[in-house]
């Protein structure tokens, strides 16, 4: 049990390790037709982007099923993939792009760090020139600003320096 549990850990944080790499790479580089989406405007409660979460979750359930049926300990670590999956759903679908039916913008905390972290992540229009890729960790907020700046020779939207309106 407690093996498992390790498993499920270990899991959750090489998806953040994964998802940062992906979200670089993958979704700002030759992704970008699925990506583009989640940076523009959303015209309804779907935008292409949520393919990558159903891709993954196929993933995870192809990983729980293999391991329910002996290829142990497969089952965990899809287990570690869908708690990911539900952890990003929380932080980023409802924190910080408000797609549920309440609003929270929080004050102060890692929860401020994430929601600005992300926040400046969209403050460049377009794949390139972005920063914090992570959906979990959120670098300091400092450290983003002169990444922007020395990016773009400036913020490259007013809204990097706003934390009061949610971003799409």
């Amino acid at each position: 049990m407690l093996w498992n549990t390790v498993i499920v850990v270990l899991t959750v944080i090489a998806m953040e390790v994964f998802a940062i790499v992906a979200h670089k790479y993958v979704m700002h580089g030759f992704g970008w037709g699925w990506h583009r989406s989640h940076h523009e405007p959303r015209t309804g409660w779907f935008e292409k982007n949520d393919l990558y979460a159903v891709v993954f979750a196929g993933v995870a359930i192809a990983l729980i099923h293999a391991g329910t049926q002996g290829r142990h300990p497969l089952e965990w670590i899809g287990t570690g993939m869908t708690a990911y999956g539900a952890l990003y759903f929380i932080a980023h679908d409802g924190l910080v792009h408000q797609r549920w039916p309440f609003r929270y913008v929080p004050r102060q905390g890692y929860l401020k760090r994430l929601y600005q972290a992300h926040r400046m992540h969209h403050a460049v229009a377009g794949k390139e020139g972005a920063v914090s890729f992570g959906f979990l960790y959120a670098p300091p907020v400092a450290a983003l600003k002169r990444q922007l700046h020395a990016l773009h020779g400036g913020a490259p939207r007013a809204r990097v320096q706003s934390d009061e309106h949610p971003a799409s």
